[in-house]
């Protein structure tokens, strides 16, 4: 049995099982001297102590459902309990002969918009079988003025040091998260550096460094799943991905008062606990700083900001995303291969 910090218990049972290796991600308190140290570096860190989103304490259902306002919020439907991200955008491409290019893609989730009041009904009133809801709303200025005001009331102070303290750039949005118990938004990475903060319910997060890349085989640039990777965790295809095998992770389970810091590249898979109950989540996601001086050799996420800067510059050229992946095969083998 593990304690979280809010002295509320999870068992090992409520979580998922992998087929890789994980250890713990360090967790310290908001004063340590460690968590400067693991930031500077785009190392992981649970935070504790920081006070960043106090004022949301308050924020469960009822309240919600109260303050939210009248507006239409953006709610996700699955039928399964797997919420994998798509940009839709991506679906089709005009190429340079006037054709159009479409992706041989079938959305895995459906986008709805949603009164605050039909997303809890349907939260508090879901049964097994029914479709699964996963309400992702930027905090902004649709939401009702109670929430608005506790937003205010975030710790801004805390987490404008940290900013200033790593050079990032401006501060791009507060996603508020609001997941069913068990729903899993599946391995993928951003180009953002992001705080993670946790207000209700218990999630489970594993993340992988940019330098295991290759063990976990993201789509192309130009694909609607760009960022995501192609591996099930959950039902593996080791003939497919073989370096998945070679896959070494981290993970922590997050509570209320928690503040993961997920450094930008690094692939994360976040899951609420099965059988926890709904979970409230906020993200503070804030743009790369300025490059500076190169130092080498060059870190992970360096490199992989140059690996899609190559297929988006070759795909730029082609025009035709069918031609990236036969230019890139001719270019490497026998020449870069043993």
């Amino acid at each position: 049995m593990k304690m979280a910090q809010n002295n509320t218990e999870w068992n090992e049972n409520q979580l998922r099982k992998y087929d890789f290796t994980l250890e713990d991600i360090p967790r310290f308190d908001c004063n340590d001297p460690n968590v400067d140290i693991l930031i500077s570096s785009n190392r992981p860190v649970v935070i504790t102590g920081t006070n960043l989103v106090s004022t949301a304490n308050k924020w469960n259902l009822e309240y919600l459902e109260k303050n939210m306002g009248n507006s239409d919020f953006t709610v996700f439907v699955s039928r399964n309990h797997i919420f994998k991200y798509y940009d839709e955008k991506k679906i089709t491409r005009p190429l340079a002969n006037g054709e159009i290019y479409k992706v041989d893609f079938v959305p895995p989730t459906t986008r709805r918009d949603m009164k605050i009041s039909e997303f809890i009904t349907k939260l508090k009133q879901w049964k097994r079988g029914d479709d699964r809801l996963y309400l992702q709303q930027a905090l902004n200025n649709t939401i009702g003025s109670s929430i608005v005001q506790d937003f205010r009331g975030f710790n801004w102070s805390w987490v404008n040091v940290k900013q200033k303290a790593n050079s990032w750039g401006p501060l791009t949005s507060n996603l508020l998260l609001i997941s069913m118990e068990g729903n899993v938004t599946p391995c993928h990475y951003d180009e953002q550096q992001n705080f993670f903060a946790e207000i209700r319910g218990h999630k489970r997060c594993i993340l992988f460094p940019p330098e295991q890349f290759e063990c976990l085989y993201p789509y192309p640039v130009y694909h609607p799943h760009d960022r995501q990777s192609q591996v099930d965790f959950e039902k593996p295809d080791y003939s497919r991905f073989p370096k998945l095998r070679e896959a070494r992770g981290m993970q922590a389970v997050i509570g209320p008062g928690d503040v993961l810091y997920i450094p930008i590249y690094w692939w994360h898979h976040v899951e609420s606990l099965m059988r926890g109950g709904y979970t409230i989540s906020v993200n503070f996601w804030y743009k790369a700083g300025p490059t500076g001086e190169i130092v080498y050799p060059l870190k992970g996420h360096q490199k992989v900001a140059i690996m899609r800067n190559v297929e988006k510059m070759l795909l730029e050229a082609l025009q035709d995303p069918r031609e990236v992946g036969p230019l890139l095969r001719t270019l490497v083998l026998g020449r870069y291969t043993e």
